[in-house]
């Protein structure tokens, strides 16, 4: 059923009791903003009535607008565009709720806007579909289940412990025992799941004390694949909530322990539904080689997508299983693109860059558009690296300020993503950068008082 009209009909014939519809519009951060609508104004939404500011889409952190983007375009409004395939009930709210994502487009509704998240990947998506090609995508991401209460330093406290109450020394990685000790909340999670038509593949325990990653099955429309990663996300934190657990997709929460990654397994299909990146052997096609290529190619330019704030780069040191360098190998889980072994119909580009904190939407995008330049320019990939890649001196950009500027310096980024995108999330990440360069922390008092 295409007709977004008549998916809305069933919708609500389907869910006679949902009072409210949560309308949810991204921003530069991945965060969901946006509005409430009764059930009787939901029709406004689908007719073009439902306008928000565009500088909606490009909030700080702390959902502040950016002032020179105000200021030059009159914070005009634009028309929000329903997507009705993400139409979905919401079983944590207190009343019967309902939730569709929308993305902006301009005062008529006719034209999509360049600083929408979204639309920046569907731009992509166009450019794969002119050559014949569509991606497939899927998502792994990792996050902590933390006590309610932090502690009196305003710091999280684990939920997974020892027998005196400090922190345990791991996670029991695929630790079935401690699965089951959290049994009631990720049950709680997979009928969100189901509820949500979320695809949930494998749930398990990470390296990490209190860390967790949830995998999603891969999808053949990658804006669907970001929408479902974007909902599962949100999911998870509102469940745990309800079960006194804060759940956190920080990169890094913890100076002395691994972070949180978000990892993206795509592959390329051709009009017959065949994988390009299969040629009939393990190592798969040049067009594979290429895409590998351009992925590493572009890297160092996307950082400040895949690492989008100053917590962002305490995960990228060695020993915590986030790559420092552009390079790439077979089965080699320490390289920054990882081409998993296994039925060779299936081979796929795992990029393993991006934290769990990075805006899924742009993240793929991104790493899209670095697989299409490869393939576009014919690009060569250096040899693929065998044994640790771990143990090598930074090659990508090592702190916040260096991938701002090569961000918005970049070529590359600005035909991928756009002017507007670019400029847009450089303002939004020197503003944020501002705030943190400004502030006296505790450790300078520390050493300094």
């Amino acid at each position: 059923m295409d007709n977004p009209d008549q998916q809305l009909e069933q919708f609500l014939q389907l869910h006679p009791d949902i009072e409210i519809f949560e309308v949810l519009l991204h921003d530069l951060n991945g965060t969901q903003r946006g509005k409430w609508l009764p059930r009787e104004q939901i029709d406004k939404l689908f007719k073009g009535g439902y306008k928000m500011p565009q500088t909606s889409c490009s909030l700080d952190s702390w959902g502040r607008d950016l002032e020179e983007l105000v200021t030059a375009t009159g914070d005009k409004d634009g028309v929000c565009r329903p997507h009705a395939g993400t139409l979905a009930p919401v079983p944590w709210a207190d009343r019967p709720t309902g939730q569709i994502i929308v993305s902006m487009g301009d005062f008529t509704g006719e034209t999509p806007y360049e600083g929408d998240c979204r639309v920046a990947l569907g731009n992509i998506l166009k450019r794969f579909a002119k050559l014949g090609l569509t991606p497939v995508v899927a998502s792994e991401m990792e996050f902590h289940l933390f006590e309610l209460d932090r502690d009196q330093f305003g710091a999280p406290q684990h939920s997974q412990k020892a027998l005196d109450g400090s922190p345990a020394l791991g996670g029991q990685t695929y630790g079935l025992d401690a699965m089951r000790d959290t049994a009631p909340l990720m049950d709680a999670i997979n009928r969100a799941a189901v509820i949500q038509n979320l695809p949930v593949d494998t749930l398990i325990t990470e390296f990490g004390p209190s860390q967790f990653e949830i995998n999603l099955d891969h999808q053949d429309c990658a804006l669907r694949a970001c929408d479902q990663g974007s909902m599962l996300k949100r999911a998870i934190r509102q469940v745990a909530r309800s079960h006194d657990r804060v759940a956190s997709f920080m990169a890094k929460p913890f100076a002395d322990q691994v972070g949180n990654g978000m990892h993206i397994h795509f592959s390329l299909i051709d009009t017959d539904g065949n994988n390009v990146f299969n040629n009939g052997t393990d190592s798969g096609s040049e067009l594979l080689n290429q895409a590998v290529a351009g992925s590493l190619a572009t890297m160092a330019d996307s950082m400040a997508i895949f690492a989008p704030n100053i917590n962002s780069f305490r995960r990228m040191v060695p020993g915590c299983y986030a790559p420092l360098a552009p390079n790439w190998g077979y089965e080699n889980r320490t390289t920054a693109i990882r081409i998993p072994g296994g039925d060779q119909r299936a081979i796929r580009i795992e990029h393993r860059v991006a934290g769990a904190d990075a805006n899924i939407y742009l993240t793929v995008a991104t790493m899209l558009a670095g697989a299409l330049y490869g393939i576009e320019n014919k690009l060569v990939a250096p040899a693929a690296v065998e044994g640790d890649a771990g143990e090598v001196e930074p090659e990508l950009p090592h702190f916040w300020n260096d991938a701002i500027k090569a961000f918005e310096q970049s070529d590359f980024i600005r035909d991928a993503l756009g002017s507007e995108m670019q400029r847009n999330y450089a303002q939004s990440k020197r503003m944020e950068k501002q705030e943190f360069d400004s502030r006296v922390t505790l450790m300078e008092y520390d050493a300094y008082l």
